[in-house]
This record gives C-alpha cells, structure tokens and sequence, in this order.
C-alpha cells in the first residue's frame, strides 16, 4: 500500500506542478504580450514619424538645392535697385533743368 500511496500521491503532485505551472504561464504571456503591443504601435508611430521628417527634409534640400526661390529674391532686389537709380537719375536730371532756368523774382519795391 505504501508503494500506491505514493505513486498517488506522486501523480497528484505532478499534475498540481503543472497546472500551477501552466495558469501563471497564461497570465505571464497575457501580462507580456500588452506592453509588447503597445511597444509594437510605439514603434510604428516612431517610424512613421521618421518617415515624414525625412520627407519634410527632402522637400527643404530640394528647394534650397535648386535655388529658384534665392534667384527669384535676387531678381527682385535688383529690379528694386533698378527702380531706385533710375528715379533717382530722374530727380538729378529735374535739379539740373531747374537749375539751368533762369528765375526772376520779382522785386518788392521799397517805400
């Protein structure tokens, strides 16, 4: 009788071990596998993220590379300097011409 008592008490013991081991096991991968799909999205949302920065920049070299706006910037203060000269060729030209003029001014006669 010991020896069945044994073996009894033995597979008794056994399946205890493994249903304990298997119910923590479930609940381990239950509480694992949440922070592992939230590091999953994080890390999605990171590469994304990544992804448009690198488009941002791309867009920004691609501009600065070509050079379009610069030209068009130093397009536009020249024709504002040109602007600037030529009215001011026309302003020296009108002193010249009324300084040429002869000018009477009329005398107030003195009682």
């Amino acid at each position: 009788m010991n020896k069945g008592l044994l073996v009894v008490c033995l597979s008794l013991i056994g399946s205890l071990v493994q249903a304990a081991d298997s119910k923590p096991a479930l609940k381990m991968s239950e509480q694992t596998q949440r922070p592992q799909q939230w590091e999953q999205q994080q890390l999605q949302k990171a590469k994304q993220a990544a992804a448009q920065t690198r488009e941002r920049q791309q867009k920004v070299l691609s501009r600065q590379q070509s050079g379009d706006w610069e030209m068009q910037q130093q397009q536009k203060a020249q024709a504002a300097a040109d602007a600037g000269d030529a009215r001011q060729q026309n302003y020296l030209e009108q002193a010249r011409e009324a300084a040429a003029k002869e000018r009477k001014i009329p005398r107030k006669s003195v009682r």
